[in-house]
């Protein structure tokens, strides 16, 4: 850990995504759910247990076939 890792504004390599429901950004997004093909939906922690949860990447979701 360095001196300028404690006092950046956010972590350094830190996932920021913005809530599914509210829209604000986080930085401990939770994954709701994924869309096929490179769609990931993140809430943030307050509304996470809010959110229907869906099937996520590791889950193995299927992709749509070609049609």
């Amino acid at each position: 850990m360095t001196p300028e890792s404690l006092l950046a504004e956010r972590p350094p390599g830190c996932l920021t995504a913005p809530c599914c429901l509210c829209g604000r950004p986080t930085t401990a997004p939770v994954e709701v759910r994924h869309i096929p093909p490179d769609t990931t939906l993140y809430a943030c922690p307050e509304h996470a247990t809010t959110v229907a949860p869906g099937p996520v990447a590791h889950e193995g979701v299927p992709s749509p076939s070609p049609g």
